[in-house]
């Protein structure tokens, strides 16, 4: 069901935003009604692809007490059924326990089943974690100039693999990870939960993510991608715990999942400075739907910072931001190069945020000191339609390059109701053109001139990746590992998280 935004008053009551809080947390719960037992010891699920062989990770020496390691039998199993892929592929399900491992690659035409009652736990010991080297279109790790660790979960040259479950839970441990970054530590990246790249026909869902070292979940130089259905968790106050995001990749689907988050909820990307205009691999072709995100620190949806390979074609609808810094940010500089065009937001319900609107042109953090400031980015055709907000410190921070303004900005239909200490400069606008109309507060001046059409564009085509339907697939778990009793959703104790002044 769709988010219906008709902004008509400015005063929306906290119930009312309380109310919308629940439901999509419930909504995230029937999670497990869409993926009934058939009976003990049978689940269905939805993929792209159902696999003709199964196998348990027990059969494979798996102990799911959470103390023994399981990184070899993880490699095993994957290693054994990856020779089943010509012949209708394989899936290896997790049974309930838990599961202590390091990180482990997955293999084409499988899925990787975590059953409700079982929780991957992440390693801590680091030589449970290969080192990798940086990524080409970055040309240095995000934590420290050296490579980075492989992410928990990783694969690369991959087609046909699904990431499922029955909302298993997959746990990053990462406080020990988080205490040695911010004590300046690391020499090494932190790893990611789960990262995949230069795959194609890659799903991820049905799951909970909880406390990942810093990034969750980044498919990077990938294509025909499926995210949807995750919870996400990390504390607030965590930094780099990005939520989804989607790197240089093109034709993806992001939908239905809930994240709070230290940093932004997703973030769009394509490399950074030199190293990303060189790579030239755009993020295009992306449509994002019924996100719910709660991060005080961060946006709800990030475009950069890191985008010198170009963003482009993005669709963002039914959005709510609750207890967030911004909603949908654009972040770039001089030096970047690359570009962010032809984005579309409409309908985002957004309550206790320090901006509505947000574009930063001198975000200065780059990989070393050998960028051009010669390479300018292009920002043009940024759509904002349909918004609802709640509790706003500023209506407004929209601040491009000089020499360098970002053009074709067009918000519509917007209603802001301000905080009760607001500023007293609602927008502040610099380097940027483009239109408006039905916004209030009334925005500033180089957006003062009427819409073309009297509101902004939404494409009403499909992207390919909308037309992919599921299959319905299923698992057989024996009786001895069955667990018939579930009792409770602990996302509901998120509720309070949210704080409404």
């Amino acid at each position: 069901m769709e988010l219906s935004l008709k902004p008509t008053k400015i005063n929306v009551t906290v119930a009312r935003i309380s109310a919308v809080i629940v439901l999509a947390l419930v909504s995230l719960a029937t999670v497990d009604a869409m993926n009934p037992r058939l009976s003990s010891n049978s689940l269905k699920f939805q993929a792209i692809n159902c696999r003709k062989h199964s196998a348990l990770l027990t059969e494979f020496g798996g102990v799911g007490d959470g103390v023994t390691s399981n990184t070899h039998a993880f490699r095993k199993a994957i290693e054994h059924l990856s020779t089943l892929a010509a012949d209708g592929g394989a899936q290896l399900i997790v049974p309930p326990g838990k599961w202590l491992t390091g990180s482990f690659n997955l293999t084409s035409h499988f899925t990787l089943f975590i059953d409700k009652e079982a929780k991957i736990l992440a390693s801590q010991n680091e030589s449970e974690w290969p080192l990798l080297e940086v990524l080409p279109s970055y040309g240095r790790g995000r934590d420290a100039p050296g490579g980075r660790y492989s992410s928990l979960i990783f694969g690369t040259n991959l087609t046909d693999v699904v990431i499922t479950g029955n909302n298993g839970t997959i746990d990053g441990q990462g406080s020990s990870w988080w205490e040695n970054f911010k004590k300046g530590e690391l020499k090494v990246t932190r790893p990611y939960v789960i990262e995949i790249m230069y795959s194609d026909q890659i799903q991820i869902s049905d799951l909970t993510l909880i406390n990942s070292p810093s990034w969750f979940v980044h498919p990077i130089y990938s294509r025909n991608v499926i995210i949807q259905g995750l919870t996400i968790l990390a504390p607030v106050t965590v930094p780099n715990t990005d939520g989804i995001n989607p790197d240089s990749c093109s034709n993806t689907r992001i939908e239905d999942c809930y994240i709070v988050s230290g940093d932004d909820c997703i973030a769009i990307k394509s490399g950074w400075d030199q190293y990303g205009i060189k790579f030239g691999m755009p993020t295009e072709d992306l449509v994002i739907r019924r996100l719910t995100c709660i991060s005080p620190d961060s946006a709800g949806i990030a475009l950069g910072s890191e985008m010198s390979g170009g963003i482009r074609n993005v669709r963002i609808e039914n959005v709510i931001a609750i207890n967030t810094q911004s909603a949908v940010r654009i972040k770039t500089a001089r030096g970047r190069g690359g570009f962010v065009k032809d984005i579309f937001v409409r309908r985002m319900f957004l309550s206790t945020m320090k901006y509505v609107f947000w574009m930063t042109g001198d975000y200065k953090s780059h990989a070393d000191d050998k960028f051009d400031p010669s390479a300018l980015p292009v920002i043009k055709n940024i759509n904002y339609r349909d918004v609802v907000a709640e509790n706003v410190n500023m209506s407004a921070n929209l601040a491009g390059i000089s020499g360098d303004p970002f053009t074709d900005i067009c918000i519509s239909n917007v209603k802001i109701g301000l905080s009760k200490k607001p500023k007293k400069l609602q927008w502040n606008c610099t380097e940027v053109e483009g239109f408006s109309s039905d916004v209030d507060p009334p925005p500033c001046a180089p957006l003062a001139k009427a819409s073309k059409s009297g509101g902004c564009d939404f494409p009403e085509d499909k992207l390919p990746i909308e037309n992919v339907q599921l299959k319905s697939c299923s698992v057989e778990i024996p009786a001895s590992t069955a667990v018939n009793c579930y009792c409770g959703d602990f996302r509901l104790a998120l509720i309070p998280v949210v704080k409404i002044a």
